[in-house]
């Protein structure tokens, strides 16, 4: 079996013989399939990436199946690269150099659901995971958009935030992920257990520092949730009743995304159910606070165009609000034209409206704003995924620019390195932890800008970098 990607010179039929009897996916359509994430969101990742991936695809089922395809992985020294439902935008689950793509998508269990938590392995979609606990009175405290399709390792591994965080904060808030399980790639690979503040050792690392096999997320008491959308004639009241949404002490939102009226022409399915060219306010809410809910946005000079109960969302055949918040606002437009794409800027803190109107004018015509609200730290703050329409890599560093002059940072989404984005500098902590986890630097190496100048120094040697 020749190397699909080019890149190795390992015998692959070998390979796939020895890692019998966990199922191997070895087509040249598949395993490319396998290949791809939601990179193609960037214009710049889609001519880097589309030419990148693996040789062979390992499905395993159980803990122990997992131990051996990275047994193999580590006889063979092949790279290798998790993927649970890719639907991560950064290529992630791109195997640059090659090698074994190990999908966990089979992993999928759910083991535990106690008063305050669920248990799951990694390969477990989120929608499965709130299928399971709304019966028992609980929900996740957070998920993403594309919780259909999502599975919590790749959520846990390369996530942040998500529908919840508002009220509950970020995933790596104290808390929110209260265990991980995660593999070593070793001769005789060894299963470790981060608790804790320890999982921030494996979390958001994008795979490079562990195999993930099992999360303990924390759980929340459901609620009769209320899908609710608004109008506002400027985008500053719509960010505004946003920001007093979030704050609000007697509305238990779980959700507050404002849009561009601009980007709402992108949504068909709200047509009708919307005042069009208006300017749009997500959220969800607890059917006991609608009524606080239209006072405050009657308030602010907003109007209440929807709200729907999930048997009445059901009845009307209509997507669920979320569709229309994170991410899947960018999916939305990108259905219509793929010459959009989007970016990832922070936002003043505390959030101020006043801000958010003096920048709109200076980022020009082809950057329309999408805010989404969140609580970092006990702090509620907000980030900015705006619709770009991309013509020229200059322009799109024109527009960083002008975020970053005004006071707006931005974590860059057109980058594959851990580095470059979400984390913007090195995380010397994860790196060490690698080292200790994958010394042959075997997972996902090529996604750090840094491994290589500190592959052949000791975990503790690392980690001291990290205090310089």
């Amino acid at each position: 079996m020749t190397s699909i990607s080019g890149k190795t010179d390992i015998d692959w039929a070998a390979f796939a013989a020895e890692l019998t009897p966990v199922e191997v996916i070895s087509e040249t359509v598949l395993v490319k399939k396998r290949s791809r994430d939601f990179f193609w969101y960037s214009p710049v990742l889609n001519a880097e990436l589309k030419k990148c991936f693996g040789d062979l695809v390992a499905r395993p089922k159980t803990p122990g199946e997992m131990r051996h395809c990275l047994a193999v992985a580590w006889k063979y020294k092949s790279p290798v690269v998790l993927r649970g439902g890719g639907t991560g935008n950064y290529g992630q689950s791109v195997p640059m150099d090659g090698g074994l793509i190990i999908e966990t998508t089979a992993m999928n269990r759910i083991l535990e659901i106690g008063d305050s938590f669920v248990r799951v392995e990694a390969g477990a979609l989120m929608a499965d995971i709130n299928a399971a606990l709304i019966p028992e009175g609980r929900e996740m405290a957070m998920f993403p958009s594309t919780q259909d399709i999502a599975t919590v390792g790749g959520f846990v591994a390369g996530g942040s935030a998500g529908i919840g965080s508002v009220a509950n904060g970020a995933l790596r808030d104290p808390g929110n992920l209260i265990a991980l399980k995660a593999q070593s790639v070793e001769e005789v690979p060894q299963e470790h257990v981060f608790e804790g503040e320890d999982v921030l050792q494996i979390h958001h690392a994008w795979g490079l520092n562990g195999v993930i096999t099992e999360v303990t997320l924390r759980t929340v008491p459901t609620r009769d949730w209320v899908g609710c959308l608004a109008t506002f004639g400027t985008y500053e009241a719509a960010y505004a009743a946003g920001c007093q949404l979030a704050k609000s002490p007697d509305i238990a939102r779980k959700l507050v995304t404002t849009v561009d009226a601009r980007i709402c022409s992108y949504f068909p399915r709200l047509e009708g159910h919307i005042r069009p060219e208006h300017h749009l306010l997500v959220s969800l809410l607890p059917s006991e606070d609608i009524d606080r809910f239209r006072t405050l946005i009657e308030a602010a000079g907003g109007h209440v165009d929807l709200t729907l109960t999930e048997s009445e969302r059901k009845a009307a055949k209509l997507p669920h609000v979320f569709d229309f918040s994170y991410n899947h606002t960018t999916l939305q437009v990108l259905k219509a034209d793929r010459s959009a794409t989007y970016q990832q800027v922070g936002c003043p803190v505390p959030p101020d409206p006043a801000a958010i109107a003096d920048l709109r004018p200076k980022l020009g015509e082809d950057v329309w704003m999408h805010h989404e609200f969140a609580r970092v730290g006990g702090e509620i703050v907000t980030f900015d995924l705006p619709i770009i329409w991309y013509t020229t890599p200059e322009r799109l560093a024109e527009i960083n620019a002008t975020y970053e002059e005004n006071g707006f940072p931005v974590y860059d989404a057109h980058t594959w390195r851990v580095e470059g984005g979400g984390l913007k500098n090195a995380d010397y902590r994860h790196l060490a932890v690698k080292k200790r986890m994958d010394p042959d630097g075997l997972l996902n190496a090529a996604k750090s800008a840094v491994w290589e100048s500190v592959k052949d120094l000791s975990p503790e040697e690392i980690a001291a970098k990290g205090a310089q």
